[in-house]
């Protein structure tokens, strides 16, 4: 009688988890469920749905595949057996300019448990106003801003000591090869760029991090800005990618910049922040010039002033018809900003004190 009621639940529970996009396993037999339990939670709100299913029971040698469909970031599949909390997301955490397509949740539960269900863990679908998918997967709509091109950026810091020299005239003999190695291929030489102006920031982070973890002390959100500096600078890259298509001995000079200057860096850090955030201080003033001269080229007609890549409009919110100039104009005002950010990280030690106890720029474009 009991095997007859657990194959009568177990035919139910199937037909109610198919509906909601949930697979069952296939090789699952009424015999070998003892007891089982169905327990189903929808949360509904504007930004955020999921709808989970447990089973509580007893399987010998089976497995049951299973996977909640997440409508919303910062949604997160609970536990076996346990309530979702409900309630609608703060204004942080509701994505930008995204509209969520519940009815779509089937369809594209199909196309991710190709891969696996068993965790629990599916990709989020995001669609844009117009209705169409949001294409990317190295950045979320959370992630992209208008960019502030009213900075000033003829602003630099003057030399007053002899950190701030050797910081100096580091920066510019690291710029004698790239003058001669690229000359004015400046797409490339961006490229290159921001193969070595991303890793500052996530240096500097990793760092800050294992400081906090090792002194049991927060960062004052310091952590976040640095890494949030070295995923704007990949981005810049990603970005070029599209513009200049680097060849097999760019590539393999890229791996040997990195490894020395992540390692140098590293190092550098460790002996003396206030000199390492100097240092990228001025690196970052040397891009400003590098895209002003970027700049130069495009308006003279030496380089052809073509469509901007689409990432690069989704990124930074730029029009439809955007440019590569108008591409080179906001990566110009992201090397700004963390120009004023590196040498005000910097001027901080140069007065004794530490990173935590000046708030950070977070989220300073």
């Amino acid at each position: 009688m009991r095997g007859r009621v657990g194959s009568l639940l177990l035919r139910e529970a199937t037909r109610q988890a198919s509906l909601y996009g949930v697979q069952r396993a296939s090789h699952i037999s009424s015999n070998s469920a003892t007891s089982f339990l169905l327990k189903s939670t929808v949360v509904n709100s504007p930004a955020q749905s999921l709808y989970t299913v447990s089973w509580n029971g007893t399987f010998h040698n089976e497995s049951l595949a299973w996977s909640p469909f997440v409508h919303h970031m910062s949604t997160a599949a609970a536990p076996l057996g346990d309530e979702m909390p409900s309630g609608k997301p703060s204004p942080s955490e509701a994505p930008v300019n995204v509209s969520e397509k519940p009815e779509t949740t089937k369809k594209n539960f199909e196309k991710s448990s190709d891969i696996s269900s068993y965790w629990g863990v599916v990709p989020k679908v995001q669609y844009k106003e117009d209705g169409t998918p949001w294409k990317w997967t190295c950045f979320t709509p959370h992630q992209t801003y208008y960019p502030d091109v009213t900075i000033d950026l003829e602003k630099y810091h003057e030399r007053k000591n002899m950190t701030d020299s050797i910081a100096y005239w580091t920066v510019k003999s690291l710029r004698i090869p790239t003058d001669v190695f690229f000359q004015k291929r400046y797409g490339c030489r961006a490229m290159m760029l921001e193969t070595v102006a991303a890793v500052p920031g996530m240096v500097g982070g990793m760092l800050l991090h294992c400081k906090s973890l090792r002194k049991f002390e927060t960062s004052g959100g310091w952590i976040k800005a640095l890494l949030e500096e070295a995923e704007n600078e990949r981005m810049h890259l990603m970005t070029f990618m599209e513009v200049a298509k680097p060849k097999w001995y760019e590539r393999a000079l890229v791996f040997t910049v990195q490894g020395v200057f992540f390692n140098a860096y590293f190092l550098l850090y460790l002996a003396s922040p206030k000199l390492a955030h100097r240092i990228t201080g001025y690196l970052e003033e040397e891009a400003i010039w590098s895209y002003t001269q970027f700049l130069k080229e495009i308006d003279a007609g030496h380089i052809e002033n073509g469509p901007a890549p689409a990432i690069a409009i989704d990124y930074w919110r730029l029009p439809k018809d955007a440019t590569i100039r108008d591409v080179v104009m906001v990566v110009r005002a992201d090397e700004a900003h963390h120009r004023d950010v590196n040498h005000f990280a910097a001027d901080i030690h140069e007065k004794g004190k530490e990173l935590r106890d000046s708030p950070a720029p977070i989220g300073y474009h």
